[in-house]
């Protein structure tokens, strides 16, 4: 018989123990039932692609088969194949002005590998990783690594974008200084001016660590949507702004987003050679690499940039539509009076929205106290799902949102704005 005292113990590490799920995924499951039950619901909440909508380039699959055919079935090199890492030093060189030699790349199954793995390399337990939220994923990849989080919330006022001045009193704590631009959740950029000013801080620092024999501070550079501008829109990258820090920057990149091709698993990190041959040990025991039929037809389809560029013309094409209609009718609806707002489209797939329903009082008389209240009513009323940017780590944001675009045609834009009209209608102060 066993004890009443009998101690407690865990069957695994306090770091799983205390990882939580993502709140993206929790949405999605309710959605998920929502659709079995067999509810009508648009579904603006994953970063994600209809493929039926926006499939992958018809050449990247037809390479994709060829290479199956031709029995490229094998392990592939643990770095990445030799021709695709050559086909992406070319390729980022004649598009970014960037030069980074074959071997400064790795190749990946998508960007997370590439996170995780800088993390990995970069950051020790109890050291000091530095992110703005709202921010994907940021907050779980600084809790694997068991690190120090600081997080910087960000404002609409400057598009949810971090500013030097917000990093300062942190940087010389900081291992690690990780950014996103063009920015999942807000699809908005870092200007040229605050991404300088960024850099010449985090130089600035590593001037001072240089000058001790400290471990500098890199920053985590993910420029997954970078070929995804809309009008005016320009991306910048730190390298270009500053040569100086190639020393301290590292690159996520891919195929995923600008190619429609999310469930390829085709990504590609680049960075100062010091710090990729470390990575590149980390990845010789994860395996975390692509399959070798995909890495060939990447090599094939990025080369041929007649193809690429068609691509990216149309694809950019139809999401600016979808994004300016979401645009659109949400400035039609403030303009009506409804406590909503948007921020004109830049980049990426997202929209960002607000949805000010705090306060407000629903059909059967119940108050909306919180965003979970906002998110709840928007998804049973008018079946519209959208995530929150408490889902990205934001806590003092509570009414604005992601609205992800990848799995919607144009007849759902015009039906949205009609559904959320309808619901906003619905409610009194």
């Amino acid at each position: 018989m066993a004890q009443e005292n009998e101690l407690e113990y865990r069957f695994v590490s306090d770091m799983v123990d205390t990882l939580t799920d993502s709140d993206i995924r929790k949405i999605a499951g309710l959605i998920g039932k929502k659709i079995q039950a067999g509810e009508k619901i648009f579904n603006l909440t994953i970063g994600d692609f209809n493929p039926k909508v926006f499939p992958v380039p018809e050449e990247f699959k037809e390479e994709v088969y060829k290479a199956y055919k031709d029995n490229q079935t094998n392990y592939p090199p643990i770095v990445g194949e030799p021709i695709l890492r050559k086909v992406l030093s070319k390729f980022i060189k004649e598009r970014e002005n960037l030069d980074y030699t074959p071997d400064e790349f790795l190749i990946a199954g998508g960007g997370r590998p590439l996170i995780f793995t800088y993390f990995q390399a970069c950051v020790n337990a109890g050291e000091t990783v530095i992110f703005p939220v709202p921010s994907w994923n940021n907050n779980y990849y600084a809790h694997i690594v068991r690190s120090n989080i600081i997080t910087l919330e960000t404002r609409p006022e400057v598009d949810f974008m971090p500013l030097a001045d917000m990093l300062k009193p942190h940087i010389k704590d900081a291992a690690v200084v990780s950014m996103c631009s063009p920015l999942n959740p807000t699809g908005t950029v870092l200007q040229e001016d605050n991404l300088k000013n960024i850099c010449n801080l985090i130089l600035e620092e590593n001037a001072r660590r240089k000058k001790s024999g400290i471990k500098p501070v890199y920053l985590i550079y993910d420029q997954i949507y970078w070929l995804l501008t809309y009008g005016d829109t320009k991306h910048f990258n730190p390298v270009k702004i500053n040569p100086e820090m190639r020393k301290y920057t590292l690159f996520v990149d891919g195929m995923s987003k600008a190619f429609a091709g999310t469930g390829i698993r085709v990504g590609w990190g680049f960075g100062d050679d010091e710090v990729i041959t470390k990575m590149k040990s980390i990845f010789s025991h994860m395996g975390a690499f692509p399959p070798k039929p995909e890495q060939i037809a990447a090599s094939k389809y990025l080369s041929n940039d007649g193809w690429v560029d068609a691509y990216l013309k149309n694809f950019k094409k139809e999401v600016t539509a979808r994004l300016g209609g979401f645009y659109k009718g949400f400035m039609m609806l403030k303009n009506k009076g409804y406590r909503v707002n948007a921020i004109a489209p830049q980049a990426a797939i997202y929209l960002t929205v607000q949805i000010d329903l705090l306060g407000m009082v629903k059909p059967d008389g119940k108050k909306i106290e919180k965003t979970e209240d906002i998110t709840g009513y928007i998804l049973d009323d008018a079946k519209v799902g959208l995530v929150p940017f408490s889902a990205f780590g934001s806590l003092e944001n509570p009414t604005w949102y992601r609205l992800s675009v990848g799995t919607c045609t144009m007849e759902d834009v015009d039906k949205v704005i009609e559904n959320l009209e309808v619901s906003l209608a619905k409610l009194k102060n």
